[in-house]
């Protein structure tokens, strides 16, 4: 089975990089067998490889669901650009952008799911808010769940 986790963000921006640290501890402390994981930081279209041909695509981001910083959230397939509309962050721009390149490629993945995080704040910054810090593990336990109902056999390095 082709799956990709993808981490989106800017790690420059606190919040905004909740994506690439979720995927960097996954990296880390988890083997995911059948999954590619990958950091996409603020990538647009070079993403598209790892998005093409896979049967299931898993994104993790900051996310402006308009609710309470620290609500972690899901969307799927036809949910995801209907959130981002105009209020959109370049990366989420280019994540739709990458998305509707694989469709008109007709490769695009039958399943999508994004699972997000309310950032605090997108101030300059390397550090996640101490919010952002402590709601970590929900997120990578979102992450991991969703994998395993995939089929993933997640495994904590010993």
């Amino acid at each position: 089975m082709a799956i990709t986790l993808l981490g989106i963000g800017n790690i420059l921006m606190q919040d905004e990089g909740i994506g690439v640290h979720v995927v960097r501890h996954i990296q880390e402390y988890y083997d995911v067998p059948g999954v590619e994981v990958v950091d996409g930081g603020t990538s647009g279209l070079s993403l598209l490889p790892y998005i093409e041909n896979r049967e299931r695509l898993l994104v993790v981001d900051a996310v402006d669901f308009r609710r309470e910083p620290g609500y972690i959230g899901t969307l799927r397939n036809e949910e995801i650009p209907a959130l981002f509309g105009a209020k959109a962050s370049l990366h989420h721009l280019g994540l739709m952008d990458v998305l509707a390149a694989a469709k008109l490629l007709d490769q695009a993945p039958p399943e999508v799911c994004l699972i997000g995080i309310q950032p605090q704040t997108l101030a300059m910054g390397l550090e996640l808010s101490d919010l952002l810090q402590g709601r970590m593990p929900d997120l990578i336990a979102a992450v991991l769940g969703q994998l395993q109902a995939w089929g993933i056999c997640v495994q904590k390095r010993g």
